[in-house]
């Protein structure tokens, strides 16, 4: 879900003063966080040797896409020529935040 913008306003519309004059107040503040994520696929983790009952794996330590985005050549590796859910999966979340002091109106 991404949060884009968040605008608070409070008005104090009742005065408990002597004097006839009603102030009003407002206050605007602005908030934006944007999430970025990056995904990364490390070493190849498929057991080569499970027919067998053994555990052997190829040593890929890095998935390269054999193909172009978009195209199923994107899903299998260079390297090793495994499937790209055979890397184990490595995500960087990152949220990055601005916020803007109140400004009183």
């Amino acid at each position: 879900m991404k949060k884009r913008q968040v605008v608070l306003k409070r008005s104090n519309g009742r005065n408990t003063l002597s004097s006839a004059s009603t102030t009003t107040s407002t206050t605007t503040t602005t908030t934006s966080s944007t999430m970025m994520r990056n995904i990364r696929y490390a070493e190849c983790q498929k057991n080569h040797a499970a027919n067998i009952g053994g555990y052997a794996v190829d040593g890929c330590r890095e998935f390269m896409a054999s193909g172009e985005d978009g195209t199923t050549g994107a899903l299998m590796c260079a390297a090793c020529g495994c499937h790209r859910n055979f890397h184990r999966r490595e995500v960087e979340t990152e949220v990055v935040c601005e916020y803007s002091p109140p400004t009183y109106i």
